[in-house]
């Protein structure tokens, strides 16, 4: 549709890891979801900086993760003062990010049409 959404990212270490990006819109249409994850949960990456950035909507939620759920484990968090997160982006912060990813979550309104 009229939405897009851009993960970038830099890292070193880790070999063939698998990861995974959904995007979504919902049946209203009012919402759009991206994330980006690995299903394994805890990703070995080193990673020195991301970006995510969702173009076409305006992001209402988002939350990154140092390690994602698997197998009975909850998702964890980043700690707030890691990441930053503007109206369409969610970014490392730099010099406060642990290097730690493992999952991202996204939730934007897109602009409605009024009638």
């Amino acid at each position: 549709g009229d939405y897009t959404c851009t993960f970038t990212y830099s890292a070193q270490g880790g070999t063939n890891e698998q990861w995974q990006m959904n995007v979504g819109v919902s049946e209203d249409n009012l919402l759009f979801s991206c994330s980006v994850w690995r299903p394994q949960g805890k990703s070995y990456l080193f990673f020195t900086q991301f970006k995510a950035e969702v173009k076409g909507a305006k992001i209402e939620y988002a939350m990154a993760y140092s390690q994602a759920a698997v197998g009975g484990q909850s998702d964890v968090p980043l700690k707030e003062e890691e990441f930053e997160i503007t109206e369409t982006t969610v970014s490392h912060r730099e010099g406060k990010f642990r290097f730690e990813l493992s999952k991202l979550m996204i939730v934007a309104k897109t602009p409605r049409d009024e009638l």
